[in-house]
């Protein structure tokens, strides 16, 4: 008898040790609210959306303690729609990331759908992703800042912390028979976060980003190459071989006052191999510059505000697009976890710019993610609510 309570306290130890090793952590975000648009497509638009501030989403992650320092570690994460209950990235099931890996005290290595460099390492710089929310990321989220894609078939390498300094690089398989570079994408960054100074700066580079299985048309439901990119700011220029992005950014606080820029290169190289056009075989190159900045009046409420300026590409003799955005925002937090907001977004263009049939058109307001303008001005608000979990 004593033999077998023995045995059993052993079997109860060596469970407790075996789960304190391992650990599995079930996450989310509700985030929903109701918007007014001033022109959506020449219309008053009133309605509810979801995963504005940031993306509704529950998900898992979990890791296991292998020994010697070295651990296994998962993340699988489903994007939602709260007003409606449908999956979102397209109806993937874990579209906004999915990736199994390893970790060390020499970085970590993850397989999957993930992040690029430019996310990870330059995107929390820009006022979209702090709390403005998708609508006050650039005019079509031209950079990626603001995540609008994800790289499938990803290779992960993220370094350790060595003194605030980290980086990393990402390589995605295109997938395409008998065409080793097509759909092809990889990226490198590198960020430094110590004390009141953050930086970072990062690079993307994606092959035949429009066609199916590509950066631009890689969610659940493949669109017609032509139709991969729905905005009118960079539309007609999606049918380059290759999309490219050059991206730094930096922030400094000052009690409780932050300030930041970003600055991005955007190239569409060789246009029209994807789809016909005729400015096949040239190449676009915008500019993206954004100054931000952010106000903690108190413990449970926060301010900002942000300029963005985006200059456009001169195609066959056109005079080049530019969009002028100002965001405001205000976050007032309930409680750790809950908080309501309030966004406001107003973008001016100017200038001629392509559509996606290859012709040089005026240029027209389109605020990320929205409807576009009829003209050249729009403007769109927001109050929503967001609890974590």
């Amino acid at each position: 008898m004593k033999k077998s309570l023995l045995a059993l306290a052993a079997l109860g130890a060596f469970a407790g040790v075996a789960h304190a090793q391992s650990s599995v952590t079930l996450y989310g975000i509700v985030d929903v609210g109701i918007n007014m648009n001033t022109n959506a497509g020449g219309h008053h638009k009133y309605d509810m959306s979801s995963g504005v501030l940031q993306g509704s989403r529950f998900g898992l992650r979990g890791t296991e303690d292998l020994g010697g320092g070295l651990k296994a570690l998962f993340v699988l994460e489903n994007g939602y729609d709260v007003t409606n209950g449908k999956l979102g990235q397209g109806g993937l099931m874990f579209g906004r990331q999915a990736y199994v890996g390893l970790s060390s005290q020499f970085g970590t290595v993850t397989l999957g759908r993930q992040y690029d460099s430019v996310v990870d390492y330059v995107g929390p710089l820009e006022a979209g992703d702090q709390w403005g929310g998708y609508i006050a990321a650039h005019p079509g989220d031209i950079d990626n800042f603001n995540n609008a894609y994800r790289t499938n078939n990803t290779v992960k390498y993220t370094s350790a912390n060595y003194g605030g300094l980290t980086f990393g690089g990402t390589y995605s398989f295109g997938g395409q028979s008998g065409n080793f570079t097509g759909n092809q994408i990889w990226s490198l960054g590198a960020g430094y976060n110590n004390g009141p100074l953050v930086l970072g700066v990062a690079y993307l580079n994606a092959r035949t980003p429009a066609a199916s299985g590509g950066l631009f048309n890689n969610g659940g439901t493949i669109a017609a190459p032509a139709a991969a990119v729905p905005n009118t700011i960079y539309g007609g220029f999606s049918s380059a071989n290759t999309y490219q992005v050059v991206g730094a950014g930096g922030a400094y606080t000052f009690g409780a006052a932050t300030i930041g820029l970003t600055y991005s290169n955007i190239r569409f190289i060789n246009l029209g191999s994807a789809f016909a056009s005729p400015a096949r075989g040239q190449s676009a190159t915008f500019n993206n510059g954004e100054i931000n900045f952010k106000y903690q009046l108190t413990p449970a409420l926060l301010v900002g505000a942000a300029y963005d300026y985006t200059r456009g590409a001169e195609i066959n003799g056109s005079s080049r697009a530019q969009y002028h955005q100002g965001a405001v925002g205000v976050d007032y937090f309930l409680s750790k976890r809950t908080d309501v907001y309030l966004t406001g977004v107003y973008q001016h263009a100017l200038g001629e710019t392509l559509s996606q049939t290859g012709n040089i058109v005026a240029a027209t307001a389109n605020i990320n993610n929205l409807t576009p303008s009829s003209n050249q001005n729009q403007f769109t608000a927001r109050i929503g609510i967001r609890h974590k979990f």
